[in-house]
């Protein structure tokens, strides 16, 4: 079998998954039995059992994207339930060939539940230990800063983040709306992170265009960019993403879901791929857009026509844009070279 047949199984393929929103990585089954544990009414787009329609390319598509959100995350509200979605989130992962993961998290959300953002956080961690250790699969936390909220909240967060950087925290992220409020606002709350040695990964690129991905770039400090396929549209900006090697963690789904291009031929995976900016795909929000990780691949492969070759690429790229030790990073591009070579 050649090298640019595409046949070879995709789940089989060893890869890193580097942006998953924690309450997004849920199963959709799992919504449903915890919304009936916490007798909590779910609205028919998250009831249906159906990904559901979404648009967020208008303000009132946006924060009905949100209000799902918000109502997903709603049904975990005890130690049980945030167990429950690590370890099922790992086993999905491992079924889908990711051998590491990164997952993002507001712990603002769970905070008032769970005892104070502190006890959210280490419960967190520890879940993530208990699970990685059950499943194999390694998994690492960025904690998430919210946009549409003050820029004292995200330096809080941003300190928070840093007392755990030893103990399973390694970046820090900027997530919702990036058309409101402006990266530079968030810029004390990211050098309290880089400082301290943790990845910034704030979104950028998504909902704005190219000029939020330079804001990144400018104002935060960014290591990798959540998102970041509007670069597409600035051939320098592609260069100096190229030249810097800066991931942009591109999620395929997503972009379609929610309207940020109208189908999936018209996500510019193969622009950026060729403008030699490292990728690493991602499934963003399994429960609210359907697909998981391995599924990206499949459309690169079945709608971009990328290669075995290329999709063993991919999956390189991906495992040289994590926080994983040296190590565990030499195993995973081994193992991806030993799924290309096989017949």
């Amino acid at each position: 079998m050649d090298h640019l047949s595409g046949s070879r199984d995709l789940r089989q393929l060893p890869k890193a998954h580097l942006h998953l929103h924690f309450t997004g990585s849920m199963r959709p089954a799992t919504l449903l039995e915890l919304a009936e544990k916490h007798r909590v009414r779910l609205p028919e787009a998250l009831s249906s059992g159906q990904p559901p329609r979404l648009r967020a390319t208008d303000e009132r598509g946006w924060f009905r994207f949100q209000r799902l959100y918000d109502t997903a995350r709603s049904v975990l509200r005890d130690e049980q339930d945030i167990r429950r979605l690590v370890r099922e989130t790992a086993e999905d992962e491992l079924a889908d060939g990711s051998r590491w993961l990164e997952i993002q998290v507001d712990p603002t959300s769970y905070a008032p539940r769970l005892g104070g953002l502190i006890p959210a956080l280490e419960l967190i961690l520890d879940a993530v230990r208990e699970a990685s250790a059950a499943t194999g699969v390694g998994i690492r936390v960025l904690v998430a800063a919210n946009r549409m909220k003050s820029p004292m909240d995200a330096r809080t967060l941003a300190r928070l983040a840093v007392r755990y950087a030893d103990q399973g925290v390694v970046g820090f992220g900027l997530s919702n709306d990036e058309r409101r409020g402006l990266a530079r606002d968030f810029d004390r709350a990211f050098a309290i992170a880089r400082k301290a040695g943790l990845l910034a990964a704030p979104h950028g690129g998504e909902l704005a265009g190219p000029e939020s991905v330079r804001d990144c770039l400018d104002d935060l400090g960014a290591g990798r960019i959540g998102h970041g396929v509007r670069a597409a549209e600035d051939p320098r900006l592609l260069q100096r993403l190229a030249d810097r090697q800066i991931t942009c963690e591109v999620c395929p789904a997503s972009n379609v879901a929610l309207g940020v291009y109208e189908k999936a031929e018209a996500v510019p995976l193969r622009t950026l791929f060729e403008a030699g900016v490292p990728l690493a795909l991602g499934a963003d929000d399994p429960l609210l857009f359907g697909s998981r990780l391995a599924e990206q691949y499949e459309l690169a492969r079945r709608v971009h026509g990328f290669s075995d070759a290329e999709l063993a690429e991919l999956a390189r790229q991906s495992v040289r844009a994590t926080r994983a030790p040296e190590e565990t990073r030499k195993e995973l591009l081994a193992e991806i070279d030993a799924w290309l070579a096989a017949e």
